[in-house]
């Protein structure tokens, strides 16, 4: 059984970690998976917008702690092959992520703990069970978040809030996820999917290349100067303004407003 499942509906692709019996813990398997549904998302022109979620009642439970006490797999070696292991594997998700153009969008149908917290720090949009569970528990097996959460955690809940977080690895539940504004919405288990889904489709029935432009707008800009901003929009903005998309999108709007 794969380790990640990957299937595509009307312009939504969906990436399903797949490990519910060890609460969708990271696997070599499942590392190397997510990298190539990524890849497959990227450069199929059908897809619009990406869904991330867990099959069973967890999202991800992070690292494997069995392989980390038996030094197994990715959690193998000595203190050097360690850290090529992280650069080489768990770290090379954030950084796809960091490349990757389309909006992604988390369902996060149960717990979303330690590395698991982080991966959905990746996503743009979090969509959350009200049952589920959040923590950046690294501190609590003698760990740091050395997946991208230090960098991602202050960045989605500002730099106080993720010292807190991160030095009492306290656990959390949905509610404090979304007053924090570590989620976008939560809602009961039943429909954290359809919820996703509905979120995505809005998504996708907007101009794609102005969303992607968009999104690259947004991540480019918010840790530059203005000046750098404005020159790197006026560039993106001279892209999208000379597609087809913007030109159609023009005329059903001056139609709309000619009909009112």
């Amino acid at each position: 059984m794969s380790d990640i499942l990957y299937n595509v509906d009307a312009a939504i692709a969906t990436i399903t970690l797949n490990r519910p019996d060890a609460r969708n813990a990271y696997s070599d398997a499942m590392v190397t998976g997510l990298i190539d549904a990524l890849d497959r998302a990227e450069h199929d022109p059908q897809v619009r917008v990406v869904l991330l979620t867990g099959a069973g009642p967890a999202f991800c439970a992070g690292g494997d702690l069995k392989k980390m006490r038996d030094r197994e797999g990715m959690f193998s070696g000595d203190s050097v092959e360690l850290r090529d292991n992280y650069i080489r594997g768990l770290q090379s998700i954030p950084r796809r992520f960091n490349h990757f153009e389309k909006p992604v969008i988390a369902a996060i149908n149960g717990h979303a703990i330690g590395a698991g917290l982080d991966l959905s720090l990746m996503c743009d949009i979090r969509v959350a069970s009200r049952r589920a569970k959040f923590g950046s528990t690294f501190a609590n097996v003698g760990l740091i978040p050395g997946d991208g959460g230090a960098y991602l955690l202050p960045r989605v809940v500002g730099f106080s809030r993720a010292v807190e977080l991160i030095l009492t690895a306290r656990i959390f539940d949905a509610e404090e996820a979304l007053r924090i504004d570590l989620v976008h919405e939560i809602c009961e288990p039943a429909e954290v999917m359809q919820r996703a889904q509905a979120k995505a489709a809005q998504i996708a029935a907007l101009p794609p290349k102005a969303i992607k432009m968009a999104k690259a707008a947004l991540y480019r800009c918010v840790d530059r100067d203005l000046e750098t901003s404005l020159q790197l929009t006026a560039a993106l903005q001279g892209c999208v303004q000379r597609t087809d998309e913007h030109d159609a999108a023009v005329e059903r709007l001056l139609a709309s407003l000619d009909k009112g």
